[in-house]
């Protein structure tokens, strides 16, 4: 398979789902509690039926593990380690609040590791993807452009951290000795994105999330050169059924 042309085939399916959730979120979305209390809207669920109607078109024998799809008790057979993990809208609470910083993730893994990964802000019209060596990123109806990591600046890092899911004091402790120079708070994937854009250098994740959250901008990233890492250094584990798809604390950085 031509991983980076199934990210650009489903560039489309992400900007179509865009397209649904910004329809809610100009009208208003009525907010349900999921059974773990997180919200969900309609717009989650209906831009999740419309990924998932278009992934059993393109790749009808790869399973698809969908964040709004495991809530409703519904998880394939993913033990030969190749699926797709979707996140339909990520960043609910920033969709409900009406904030700018959601995005739409679908990711390719293979031996359970990220591979490919399509990211789409509906808001904004950013746009990244990215397959084995190669990431790109777009706005509007600009063509693509590659990106990369850049190497840690002299002047300090910048750090990427949570906007509304953040652990301030365990942040101050993780990053106590570094050489800082900014702290940008940004929501969803996108934290992903802007490090492997050169924009940012390092996003410690000291707060839960589920492997939905990170596969699309893991892939994403590896393609720009960063990396991904728990914080023992090793990598981060994904296809975690029996756990409920849950991540541990993580690394994300350029290098």
């Amino acid at each position: 398979m031509d991983l980076l042309k199934l990210a650009e085939d489903l560039i489309p399916v992400a900007r179509a789902a865009g397209a649904v959730e910004l329809k809610y979120y100009n009208e208003g979305a009525e907010v349900i509690d999921k059974a773990d209390g997180s919200p969900v809207t309609l717009a989650d669920q209906e831009a999740e039926k419309l990924i998932f109607a278009a992934l059993r078109d393109i790749a009808p024998d790869i399973p698809v593990v969908g964040e709004e799809a495991v809530a409703a008790g519904e998880i394939p057979d993913i033990s030969g380690g190749r699926f797709f993990l979707v996140d339909p809208l990520d960043g609910t609470k920033e969709f409900i609040e009406r904030g700018g910083d959601f995005t739409v993730n679908i990711a390719l893994l293979e031996n359970f590791v990220p591979v490919m990964g399509v990211i789409y802000a509906p808001v904004s019209g950013a746009l990244y993807y990215g397959a084995k060596d190669a990431a790109f990123a777009a706005t509007g109806d600009a063509p693509p452009r590659a990106i990369r990591v850049r190497p840690a600046p002299e002047s300090g890092l910048t750090v990427v951290a949570s906007k509304r899911h953040g652990n301030p004091a365990a942040l101050e402790a993780f990053l106590s000795g570094r050489k800082v120079e900014s702290l940008v708070n940004r929501s969803s994937s996108l934290k992903f994105c802007v490090i492997a854009a050169g924009e940012a250098d390092l996003y410690p994740r000291l707060a839960p999330t589920s492997e939905w959250d990170t596969a699309a901008g893991e892939a994403i990233l590896r393609a720009a050169g960063g990396r991904v890492t728990q914080l023992d250094g090793s990598p981060l584990v994904y296809g975690k059924a029996e756990s409920r798809f849950l991540n541990p604390h993580f690394i994300a950085a350029a290098g």
